[in-house]
């Protein structure tokens, strides 16, 4: 596909003004003083952060991070020398786990009285696997045979999970039946929603799932990727809306402050390389696209978006500090390390 041919020029502090969709790949001492995004929330780009010895720790897709209660920033990557590498907030490498996760794709942390678990969802062994913070497996959820809602384990293609406070588990089977599984804490199958299909009900690509603690009562924040929706339900599995982001192809939803982030891997008619990141406000509406357009909307809707440069081939998760900076993973990018954006 042809990426839309009505790219605008943008003006980038630092750099003065360039052509939106040039490649700064070409002339990486751009990245220097570069500055992205929009509105409240720009950033300064960091090139160099994480950056490691490839023969030793390779990445293949950096699928998605996550920060523990230490501060460390936790990256899954889908290559087995180390599925987890794990980092200090200044880029420098504390610990690397794991072997065994080809399929290695989503990754949740929920706290649990003072000790930090993941949920690893592995597209290739069809499992949700839990483990502790460094790699001990405490429980694995695998395809729900006897639901009546699969004929074989292959079926069940499990993209992302959230934890909700009591510690039920939803999980998202994005790359499956995009069904949405609600199990207990123990692992018992209390509900399902969701499935595929056309309506609002239903999913095209569930990619992503998230608990939106921003108010009171507590929702589900879903991906509809291939539709460029987010959707929103209540923790029982009733729809309740739908948010629109035309030319955005989003993965999960990153609920931070009152904020919601989104790595954005394909945007405008879904060219390949064409990702950014995109910020909703608390009234979930976009006010920046660090490395996409300038958000626009017309008569309250929102225009279409499309990459504005180069930066980013294809954003797969954004993980927020405590100080507001982006850590930004790539899928199919070139087996590169996670970008950092330096809040200004």
């Amino acid at each position: 596909m042809v990426r839309r041919n009505f790219i605008k020029q943008i003006s980038v502090i630092g750099l003065g003004g360039f052509s939106c969709g040039a490649s700064l790949l070409a002339n990486p001492s751009l990245y220097k003083d570069l500055i992205i995004g929009h509105n409240t929330h720009r950033y300064k780009v960091d090139m160099s952060w994480g950056a490691l010895d490839s023969k030793s720790y390779p990445v293949n897709d950096c699928h998605e991070m996550v920060q523990d209660s230490k501060g460390r920033i936790v990256l899954l990557t889908n290559h087995t020398q180390n599925n987890v590498i794990i980092y200090d907030k200044q880029g420098q490498l504390d610990e690397v786990w794991g072997t065994k996760f080809p399929g290695a794709h989503g990754l949740t942390l929920k706290v649990e009285g003072d000790k930090d678990f993941l949920y690893i969802s592995d597209n290739e062994r069809h499992e949700v696997i839990k483990t502790t913070i460094d790699g001990k497996i405490v429980n694995t959820f695998t395809c729900p045979i006897g639901s009546g809602l699969y004929e074989s384990k292959d079926q069940f293609v499990p993209t992302e999970t959230a934890v909700a406070d009591n510690g039920d588990i939803y999980i998202a089977d994005g790359y499956g039946e995009q069904h949405i599984l609600h199990y207990s804490f123990e692992g018992r199958l209390l509900n399902v929603f969701g499935g595929r299909g056309d309506d609002e009900l239903n999913f095209d690509n569930a990619h992503g799932i998230a608990i939106d603690n921003r108010n009171q009562q507590h929702t589900l924040l879903i991906t509809d990727r291939m539709t460029n929706k987010l959707k929103r339900f209540s923790m029982s599995g009733d729809y309740i809306e739908t948010i629109n982001l035309p030319g955005a192809y989003i993965c999960r939803p990153v609920i931070h402050d009152q904020y919601v982030y989104l790595a954005t891997i394909w945007s405008g008619n879904g060219a390949n390389g064409t990702g950014f990141v995109s910020i909703l406000n608390k009234d979930n509406k976009l006010i920046s696209s660090p490395g996409g357009c300038e958000p626009m909307y017309k008569e309250g809707q929102l225009q279409h978006m499309y990459q504005a440069i180069k930066l980013f081939t294809h954003p797969h998760d954004v993980c927020v500090d405590e100080d507001e900076n982006l850590y930004v993973a790539q899928w199919n990018s070139g087996k590169s390390y996670p970008i950092k954006l330096i809040r200004i």
